[in-house]
Formats: C-alpha cells, structure tokens, sequence
C-alpha cells in the first residue's frame, strides 16, 4: 500500500514525540521513566480479557490503545528497546452466571462454577466456552494484524510457568491478607482467602475457608463443603487458581509486565493489585484508567448482558479504521458506543487522513492517523463521504450497489469499484446503515409556508443553473435562496457583510425533502444525485404538501 513517509530520521522523529500532547505519547514517556529507574532489555505490555462472555469493541479497545501506547514508546526509544503485547485471557475463572447471548443456556447451566475451559461449548465449535470465547477474541485481534501474543490463564496455571509467582504468593500470604482484607465487607473477610481451590472431585472452583497452608510444602487444605473431608492440594500446577485482585497482581510480577490500562471501575482495584504486587517483590506496571462505553440508554455495557455494540456489528457498517478512531478519541471520556456515532466517525477519519499530507511533522503526530497507523497512514483518496452515501441511498431508495455506482460515476467519472476498492466497500456499508436504521426511521414532515416559498424559489433557481455546474456553485444558489426569514442567522456574516444563514435552513431540506434530520453538504449531495433528479425531489415535497 502506498503511504506517506515522515521526512525524519529516528532521533528527530523522537525530539518531536518528546514534545507531542498526543495521549500516546504522555502514556509512553512514563514508561521510559520507568526504564530510567529499572532498566530492562524488553518492554512487556499487556491487556486482560474475561471470556465470560463474547467479546465485545470495549476487549478489541484496549487492545487498539495500548498496540498506540507501544507503537509511541518505541518511537520515543528509537526502537532500541525489544517490546511485547501480550492479550492474556482469564479463561481459568469460574462460570458464574450464564449470559445473555448464547444459545443452549440450559448446557451452561449444568456447569456453573467450573474453569470457563472445562465448561462446554453452547456453541459447538471448540472443545470449550473459554476456547470459543479466545478463539472469537483471536479471530479479531488478526483481522486488524495487531502484533500481540495470546496468553491463556489455563495454560500459565496448569504448566507451571505460575509455580514460582504462586509459592510467593503463599510465602507471603500474611502481607497480601493484610492489604485484602480491609476492602471486604465483615462476612466476606472472615472466610476470605487469595487461593481457590479447584476440587478434585467435581472440577469447581470453590470460594471456600482455607484452614491450613504449608509453605514449605506448597500446600493448601480446605473441608470439602459436601464431604466435610479435610482435602490438600498444591497450590501449583493448576490445582488452585487466584482471586482475581491476587491473580491480576501475581501475574504482573510473574510476567514483569511493564503497562497495562484498565476500565475506570478498576480503578480500586488496580491499586490494591499494585499494592500486593510490590509485596511479592515486584514493580507494579504503568497504565491509566480509561472511562467505560455506554449503550444507547447511558448504560455501561456488558459482555454478559450483550447491550451496546459488537465487533461484528460495527464492520458490518463501517471500516475498522473508523472503529479504530473511535478507540483513540478521548480515552478518559465516557462514550456512548452505540450504531449512531458510526457515521461521524467514517467521515472524521477520512477528514483526518485527508488533511495528514498538509500537516508538518509535529502536527502528524498530533493527527490520530499517524497513531490508528503505526506512523504509516495510507494515501486519501475518497472522492465521496458516507453521510453523502446515505443521503444518496435514502434519495434513491437505493437497494443496490450498481444504483450507487451510478451517481458516483457520473460524479467523479474514471471512479469505479476496481480504482476505489475502499470506497466500494463504503458502499456497501452505507446501504447495510441505510437498510438497518434511516429507512426504518424517516418520517417527512409538511413546510410551512414559508418553508414551501422557499422550495419553490429553490426549484426554479436550480433548475436556471447549466448542466454540469459544480458544488460549489450549486451551494452558492442554495445558500442564495436561504437568505430569508426565518432563516437568517443575525450572528454569522456571509463574506458580503449580509447576514448569514441558519442551520435550521437546511436542515429543513433534509426533513423535508428526504424524511430525515440531518444530511450532508447540500451543494455535494445534489450535484452527485443530479441536477434533474434534485429538482423532481422537490416537485414531489411540494405536491405532497399541496
């Protein structure tokens, strides 16, 4: 793919990272001043997936943030520094409760309290609900080329590459249970340890009273709550697993992991992770605490419970580079993630590689492109956008992509679905949105009658333009005519010092004419649909409204 090169050497691309506010870049710098104090030869990065449930755009976000944070920290450092990403999946922990959205609920429930491993697959596909879960995470993650590594709990736990961190773990059982207990309620605490043994008679993971431990042996003992039979188990090997707080902690010590980010409602959490971490002997890993993802109704969204968007879901209306802008913008805002933010988002990201080939070197590194990129955006070259796409398909009625094609060609003649590939694929996006969610929803409503004068004066003056005119003149008419009451707006000045026009002016032209509320630049949208085609619009608003 053609992409545009930073005219830097590594050290002058560094001097301007040093200098950049881009959140990647903050984020990068306090790992390279960790690196002053504890120098390492490799850099680890990780991120934590729960495959409770199906993995959902919040999973693949941070895994897009951090792949940024990595990509900036090895911009700051030259690349001299060997980094890893690894995507670790908590497939180990017990099935609490069966979610939402999968099938064969009652499977599931016969297993509750087993290893998400060792629980069936509702699906069929693998051997495991854990192994259909990581396996859908995967399949993602790849489709993006994301360098990262996948991790499995299950396998850390029962090969023994955990032994060590969890003899540690029992070592200095006194000081975690000293940092544990004070954040459990009174009835939790009195019961409450860090290791879970998973028994060896029904393959739970049991929340039971741990009555003995034995360091030197490595063991741990509990009364069966069925038997009441004193059991002894290891605590290596996978015969125990750990409380997540104590788990999340006994893995940043066991891997040496350097930065790792987590939601917002962790933050509790992962300051009592980094205290027990420490207490084991280890260096708790930089990282921030990014704000949640809302559904449409300002819920967070869930795995379990499936509310907000899939990954599935946004591809099928909008590129993954889209989904990636999404993902850098403000980290620490709450979002809401739902079908509606996916055309701003389209354009945006074309608006931002549109404007990357203009911009000198610091103000690339400012532009989510460079990040989204790896410092390797592609070349623009989208002749259309998507809110103009979906106006086209709402105007046409379009169910097909050929109907598109046409209006496109006659618009940007020599544009076709082999030059444009990306843009053919915008096509298709943009009538799976259309079929989804306009069509359902338009609703026309009736002009005033100043409304219905101005339309008139609007037909007439486009139909008085020469074939061929362009946008921008088209805009000038249109804005032109909308330089009435109630449209004109005291506030902004047009460049002869008159008084400008209001939003509301065209905004009633896409109510009005095309039944929704919002649309793209008029003077665009009717030169690519046709000078005729507009006009014989308005002629049929107008007899609607007669």
């Amino acid at each position: 793919m053609s992409v545009i090169d930073l005219a830097a050497s590594p050290s002058d691309l560094r001097a301007l990272a040093e200098q950049s506010s881009a959140w990647p870049f903050e984020q990068a710098k306090a790992i390279v001043t960790r690196l002053k104090k504890n120098p390492k030869y490799e850099v680890l990065f990780s991120t934590g997936y729960g495959p409770s449930g199906l993995p959902h755009i919040g999973t693949f976000g941070e895994v897009a943030r951090t792949t940024m944070v990595r990509h900036a920290f090895r911009v700051l450092t030259e690349d001299k520094i060997k980094t890893r990403l690894i995507a670790f999946s908590d497939d180990m922990d017990g099935l609490r409760k069966v979610p939402d959205n999968v099938p064969n609920k009652e499977l599931l429930e016969q297993h509750l309290g087993r290893p998400l491993t060792k629980v069936p697959d509702p699906f069929g596909t693998h051997d495991s609900f854990g192994a259909h879960n990581n396996a859908r995470l995967r399949a993602f993650l790849d489709t993006f080329g994301f360098d990262y590594e996948f991790a499995s709990s299950t396998d850390y736990y029962t090969s023994g590459r955990f032994d060590a961190a969890l003899l540690r773990m029992l070592e200095r059982l006194d000081a975690v249970m000293k940092i544990m207990l004070p954040s459990l309620r009174e009835e939790r605490a009195a019961t409450y340890s860090p290791f879970l043994p998973i028994c060896p008679r029904t393959g739970m993971v049991l929340y039971v009273p741990i009555v003995e431990h034995d360091v030197k042996a490595g063991t741990v003992s509990y009364d069966d709550p069925e038997t009441k039979e004193r059991v002894t188990v290891p605590v290596t090997g996978g015969h125990c697993k750990l409380q997540w707080k104590p788990d999340w902690a006994m893995r940043w010590f066991a891997l040496g992991v350097d930065y790792e980010m987590a939601g917002k409602d962790l933050i509790d959490s992962v300051k009592l992770s980094g205290k027990i971490c420490s207490a084991l002997g280890g260096t708790p890993p930089e990282g921030f605490n990014y704000e949640l993802f809302l559904d449409e109704k300002g819920q967070k969204i869930s795995k379990s419970k499936g509310n907000g968007l899939t990954i599935d879901e946004w591809l099928r209306y909008a590129s993954p580079e889209s989904l990636s802008l999404f993902m850098y913008r403000e980290p620490k805002a709450a979002k809401r993630l739902y079908f509606d933010v996916i055309p701003r988002n389209v354009d945006d990201y074309q608006q931002f590689l549109d404007g990357f080939p203009r911009q000198d070197a610091k103000q690339q590194l400012q532009n989510p492109v460079w990040h989204i990129h790896s410092g390797r955006p592609p070349k623009a070259d989208m002749p259309v956008t998507f809110q103009l796409l979906l106006t086209l398909v709402s105007s046409s009625n379009a169910e097909n992509a050929e109907t598109l094609w046409g209006f496109i060609g006659r618009y940007r003649p020599g544009v076709t679905p082999q030059t444009h590939p990306k843009l053919d694929a915008m096509v298709g996006y943009a009538i799976n949105y259309y079929r989804d969610f306009v069509a359902p929803t338009k609703k026309f409503r009736e002009p005033t009658d100043s409304e219905r004068a101005a339309l008139q004066d609007l037909r007439d003056a486009l139909s008085q333009l020469p074939a061929g005119s362009s946008a921008e003149d088209i805009q000038n008419v249109v804005y032109e005519i909308g330089r009435r009451e109630p449209f004109l707006d005291p506030v902004k000045k047009g460049k002869d010092g008159r008084p400008g026009v209001s939003l509301d002016w065209f905004n009633m032209l896409y109510q009005v004419l095309l039944g929704q509320e919002k649309g793209p630049r008029f003077g665009s949208f009717v030169a690519v649909y046709g000078m005729q085609n507009a006009i014989a619009m308005i002629d049929g608003a107008l007899a609607r409204s007669a």
